[in-house]
């Protein structure tokens, strides 16, 4: 029987216009490639389309989506990854049958050598979304790698010169199969993490042991202990992937690093720093598939939402963003960017570092091997008409002034510090140089932010805690009433923690003529934090509360972040 043509089917279907065929086929005749993916690039047809059109022409049945429930991953230890990557198939063995997926039918020899290879002769072939044969083939991959655990037993009593011998470069790391004990244990010890949802890693040690910990959601937690021989091969072969100089051990380095782990691409920022007994490595990851916040999700109470919403679309001033490293700041200057980023206003940043990509602004890398610091960065800003200026920490009073005088000159100005909270932002201003009037001038508003965790949804259940503890906290036995207080027992999906991600606690200070007055007339942060609170201000404390009767927290976090 004679097959119908691929554009022959795709008219009777979908009713794809003839001008349209005639258009891909040009494309294809110039550039190559497959008819079906020009006219999904071109946006004429989707993925599901074009796959029932390839089921009809070569009659092999379509399977909207794959499941990795049940599915026998032994294959992994078989077939090479890149084998099914570049022919884009994966078997499908599970409790209910034996097929194999494939997205592009063309590619038929392949299939056959994977049919006899697999001894899958009788398994039936279904046509599948390239995604979802990609993440079979990466979920069977990952679960067929030894364990970062296995790979540090088999090292002990490994010949130290050999490890060292053995140290190479990869690219995605579930396609590296490098049988060197040094890189596997890295190659596992990234992935271990990502999939953790770490944050850093830290690799220490003393005299005579070495230990790897992560941090997931602001708490480090200690994972392996590699034998202490393998120390300076770990730590050299971190060098070479982040192009560091592996023989100067006696400086301060930093690095970076780029892989990709899955369909994960992950940045990877390292810093080496001389202690006793060798170098201390901290590794900061950057997960750049991580969806970009809007200021609806940060965790912000409605009424300061609102507040935050008529602030970040002022024409100018500036707001400031405070709290101690690692508390999220630029991830809420982010979603305020994202917020009233339009066609009709400029807005450029700089950064140190770009930690999201954001399209349509213009962001700079601070990089200061070459003198681009924050304060000659934004001088060159202001020359580029910015309406909205994004300077990623002040740490200086030179980078201060310049912010300020943007402020007063009709930019709206968004930067972070490093205080406790929001009355001591004033503080830290005037006791870098700034004027106490200049302060008053241009600061429109004052955010102080920390990050709780939040209780696992899998593993939370109801509990009574101390009433002198929520005493402390602000919550009175009338305001329990009728309200549960909730906890994570620990289970597996949050790492036996209790807890699963994290969201944001906050205080917003604006300040209004009278708060203005007093910082004219005192700098002193307590004055002024009464002052903010007598006239209706949230403390880090009372938001933290509320979100514990929410069932969101825990009191222990509300403690532990809010300690003063």
């Amino acid at each position: 029987m004679k097959h119908k043509l691929l554009g022959e089917i795709l008219t009777e279907e979908f009713h794809l216009k003839e001008d349209a065929i005639a258009g891909a086929l040009h494309i294809q005749k110039e550039k190559g490639g497959r008819i079906g993916e020009i006219l999904i690039r071109q946006k004429r047809i989707t993925e599901s389309d074009l796959l029932h059109a390839l089921g009809i022409q070569f009659h092999i049945t379509v399977s909207p989506s794959l499941t990795l429930e049940g599915l026998d991953t032994e294959f992994a230890t078989r077939i090479p990854i890149q084998f099914l990557k570049k022919y884009r198939m994966a078997p499908v063995v599970n409790w209910k049958k034996a097929t194999i997926a494939i997205n592009d039918p063309l590619f038929f020899q392949p299939l056959d050598d994977l049919r006899t290879l697999l001894c899958m002769d009788g398994a039936e072939i279904v046509l599948a979304p390239y995604m979802d044969i990609l993440s079979i083939i990466n979920f069977a991959y990952d679960v067929s790698r030894d364990s970062a655990e296995q790979v540090i037993e088999d090292m002990h009593g490994e010949d130290t010169d050999r490890i060292m011998s053995e140290i190479v470069d990869t690219e995605d790391l579930l396609e590296n199969t490098s049988d060197a004990p040094v890189v596997k244990l890295v190659n596992l010890m990234l992935s271990q993490a990502v999939k953790a949802r770490a944050s850093d890693i830290h690799i220490e040690h003393s005299h005579h042991e070495l230990k790897i910990r992560y941090r997931v959601d602001g708490i480090l937690y200690d994972m392996l202990s590699p034998p202490k021989h393998i120390q300076s091969a770990l730590i050299s072969r971190i060098k070479i992937m982040a192009s560091m100089d592996i023989a100067e051990k006696r400086l301060p380095q930093d690095g970076r690093i780029e892989i990709r782990i899955a369909d994960k691409s992950v940045d990877i920022r390292v810093s080496t720093i001389p202690v006793a007994f060798g170098e201390r490595v901290v590794l900061r990851l950057l997960d750049k598939t991580n969806v970009l916040l809007k200021v609806t999700d940060l965790g912000m109470p409605a009424e300061s939402l609102d507040l935050f919403d008529e602030l970040i679309r002022t024409p100018h001033g500036i707001i400031l963003v405070t709290g101690p490293t690692g508390s999220g700041k630029t991830t809420t200057l982010y979603g305020a960017l994202s917020t009233i980023n339009k066609t009709d206003i400029n807005i450029i940043t700089i950064e140190d570092p770009i930690e999201y990509q954001i399209d349509s602004i213009g962001q700079i890398q601070v990089n200061s091997k070459i003198g681009l610091t924050f304060a000659k960065g934004l001088r060159s800003i202001v020359r580029q008409d910015p309406d909205v200026i994004l300077v990623g920490e002040i740490r200086d009073l030179e980078t201060a002034e310049i912010a300020i005088q943007s402020a007063l000159t009709g930019h709206l100005v968004f930067s972070t510090l490093h205080t406790n909270d929001s009355a001591s932002a004033v503080t830290r201003l005037i006791d870098m140089g700034i004027e106490p009037f200049l302060v008053t001038s241009s600061v429109t508003a004052i955010i102080a932010q920390r990050l709780v965790r939040v209780i696992c949804e899998d593993c939370r259940e109801p509990y009574v805690p101390d009433p002198v503890t929520l005493q402390n906290i602000g919550i009175s036995p009338e305001i329990l009433q009728g309200k549960k207080i909730y906890r994570g027992r620990g289970c597996p999906s949050c790492l036996n923690t209790g807890f699963r991600g994290r969201t944001g606690i906050f205080e917003l200070m604006v300040l209004d003529e009278n708060i203005k007055n007093l910082i004219l007339k005192t700098p002193d942060a307590n004055a002024i934090k009464r002052q903010a609170i007598n006239q209706g201000m949230s403390t880090l404390r009372q938001d933290g509360a509320r979100k514990l009767l929410e069932g969101v927290t825990t009191v222990e976090e509300v403690f532990r972040v809010t300690y003063q």
